[in-house]
């Protein structure tokens, strides 16, 4: 387990006008201005302006989206859409708030109840892989 000395200072930054293509596994605090075609995973919270482009699936402690993201968002702790952004996937997390003008298509969990969140999400996963396992067949 990482030692975490402060979740306000950011680890990783991806700046305007930079690209990444492939997944990345970082630790703690990142915050992307750029572009990325990819899965994004960290431990730490998340910071996507509204420059950003995303292409692949988010999973980590929090979220704010100010930018495009064509993929799932896992966020246990809380995801905020501000009025910039645009999410194209499924959303998954205890506490969601979105501003106005938020583009939005997908499903959404949010419960904060823990045993209830559990359920719902073990269900939802398991629908979604027989729905991707049907449509390649």
């Amino acid at each position: 387990m990482a030692l975490r000395f402060d979740d306000i200072s950011i680890n990783t930054l991806i700046g305007n006008g930079s690209f990444v293509q492939g997944d990345l596994k970082v630790n703690g605090f990142i915050r992307i201005d750029g572009d990325i075609v990819g899965n994004l995973e960290t431990d730490g919270n998340v910071i996507i302006s509204e420059k950003a482009r995303i292409h692949g699936n988010i999973s980590a402690k929090s979220i704010i989206v100010g930018g495009i993201i064509i993929g799932d968002i896992t966020a246990k702790e809380g995801i905020k859409l501000l009025s910039s952004s645009a999410v194209i996937g499924n959303i998954i997390t205890h506490k969601i708030q979105m501003e106005d003008k938020v583009v939005f298509h997908g499903h959404c969990i949010a419960l904060t109840n823990e045993e209830n969140y559990n359920q719902a999400v073990d269900k939802f996963l398991q629908s979604k892989a027989i729905r991707d396992k049907a449509v390649l067949a």
